[in-house]
């Protein structure tokens, strides 16, 4: 502000220039030269004269303005042209099924962006780890620190090969699917997550899938895709995961008038005030993304 008022030669041109009363600028530069213990300025009726002291002392506080500048413009060239380290954990599977395009897309348009994917099981701390946002799946804990953006809801069917259907029928009923093997999701505590199978149509009681006869477990939904594919089972997969497959003759659905839970995805990051261009435009890409698989496969609130 003394840089200001130096530069202005006045209070009043000064005050006009920052869009201050004149009465605030005045207040403040004579509290800086009591904290100084000189005076920085002669003020008389007609003219402001910088005292040599005020003299020293502007060379600096010139330099200090030039700096808060180059802030400024530093940050609003961020805002224009998104740059610098963005870290994003999300699922692996969730990565390589339903983000290959948009990841590409993304690094190919923000040069500037040095983005960085943990695509590990493990939850991580969002602010120790110093992330800027974490794809989630399911129910949220409540956290007071990060906000949370649903992205959306999948619908998740059954599905298996024809050949294992073939070879072991197709079940008709929910109760059929307790003598086939399942391929099931693993919980963090190594228990298999239940099957809760709800009917498309119609008013029929729910069904709870707990305890198959033989089931293979694992925590990754992409594994056990893949065994599907290989004869191995049944398993629960998105709809709109599974439809190159059912294309291609290597899935197929099971009950088709019944489906599980449906799959919830989360973007979470540290508050929405003042978000960075750079995760804004990352969150601006999932949801532009998500937001184009077909309405009949994704439920946007």
């Amino acid at each position: 502000m003394f840089a200001q008022v130096a530069d202005a030669g006045s209070f009043t041109r000064a005050a006009e220039r920052m869009k201050l009363p004149k009465s605030t600028v005045s207040r403040r530069i004579a509290a800086l030269e009591t904290e100084l213990g000189e005076r920085l300025l002669q003020r008389s009726t007609r003219k402001l004269l910088i005292t040599e002291f005020g003299d020293k002392v502007l060379q600096h506080a010139r330099q200090v303005l030039c700096e808060v500048e180059q802030t400024q413009a530093l940050a609003q060239h961020r805002q224009v042209l998104p740059s610098g380290r963005l870290r994003v954990s999300m699922p692996a599977d969730f990565a390589n099924t339903a983000l290959q395009t948009m990841l590409a897309e993304f690094v190919k348009t923000h040069p500037a962006i040095s983005l960085e994917l943990d695509l590990s099981a493990r939850r991580v701390d969002l602010i120790g780890e110093n992330f800027d946002l974490a794809i989630r799946m399911g129910d949220l804990p409540e956290d007071s620190l990060l906000t949370a953006k649903r992205l959306g809801v999948f619908r998740v069917g059954l599905y298996a090969s024809p050949t294992f259907l073939t070879a072991h029928g197709a079940p008709t009923t929910p109760d059929d699917l307790n003598r086939l093997h399942a391929l099931m999701l693993m919980s963090r505590t190594g228990e298999a997550l239940p099957w809760r199978l709800q009917p498309l149509e119609g008013s029929e009681p729910g069904a709870l899938i707990t305890n198959p006869v033989s089931r293979t477990l694992a925590n990754s939904p992409d594994v056990l895709m893949r065994l599907a594919q290989n004869g191995c089972g049944v398993t629960t997969l998105a709809d709109f995961i599974v439809e190159p497959m059912i294309n291609g003759g290597q899935l197929a659905r099971v009950l088709p008038g019944w489906m599980a839970e449906p799959a919830v995805a989360w973007a979470v990051f540290p508050g929405r005030r003042l978000m960075p261009a750079k995760t804004r435009v990352f969150l601006d890409a999932l949801t532009l993304t998500l937001d184009a698989c077909p309405a009949s496969r994704i439920d946007r609130p």
